[in-house]
């Protein structure tokens, strides 16, 4: 008998790719504060959602879930486990921020995000995406590199309240007909791994639903 309590034998919840939206504010401070410790207010997520530019997705538990045998799951009441977001500069994708609920990390739930911000990416014809990242941050540094991110230059203390230097990772070709190829990997990847963890997609593709306007709440 497996003591997983996150295994499928016990559970399954299905989870979905969305752009979040006004009315989920509330529960994105407080995965902003659980990650980052307030890195951005209620203004600045704002103007995320409204930004024509800006990509913020979260993923969330489909709101049809039955949860009634998901008692011992500790589900954030919001639906909301993982967020991320994307400026579309030129034609690169700045990957700005990628949280995981501490309760959920380490579950495949970070990797299933990635896959959605790089889709949204080549969706948007950009051709490269960059970020940075703390360079004590292996677990993250090894998920990007999961995705054919690469090294390409440090800030030297960039992160003001450690000192810490910050990696600028790069990856290229997001348009290129092999770069479909790699996403439909990942997103197998993803599927699989997010089932390890007790999750199931009831659909066959991870995909990203954009609600016909950006500022419905």
């Amino acid at each position: 008998m497996t003591n997983d309590r996150y295994s499928s034998s016990r559970m399954s919840a299905s989870l979905s790719i969305q752009p979040i939206l006004p009315s989920v504010l509330p529960a994105v401070l407080e995965l902003d504060n659980l990650c980052f410790g307030k890195l951005w207010t209620l203004e600045a997520y704002q103007r995320e959602i409204d930004s024509p530019n800006s990509e913020l997705l979260g993923l969330f538990l489909q709101k049809n879930q039955d949860r009634e045998n998901t008692s011992d799951f500790r589900l954030p009441t919001s639906d909301l486990l993982a967020m991320a977001c994307l400026w579309a500069i030129l034609d690169e994708a700045h990957i700005t921020l990628l949280a995981v609920h501490p309760d959920y990390q380490g579950r495949g739930l970070g990797q299933a995000l990635l896959w959605g911000l790089m889709q949204a990416a080549r969706d948007r014809t950009l051709s490269r995406a960059t970020l940075e990242v703390r360079e004590s941050n292996q677990p993250a540094i090894s998920l990007y590199s999961k995705f054919g991110f690469q090294l390409a230059g440090r800030r030297r203390r960039y992160y003001k309240d450690t000192n810490e230097d910050a990696l600028i990772l790069w990856r290229g070709g997001l348009q290129r007909s092999e770069f479909q190829a790699q996403l439909t990997g990942w997103h197998d990847l993803a599927s699989d791994r997010l089932q390890q963890s007790g999750f199931s997609l009831n659909v066959q593709k991870l995909e990203i639903t954009r609600p016909e306007s950006r500022n419905l709440s």
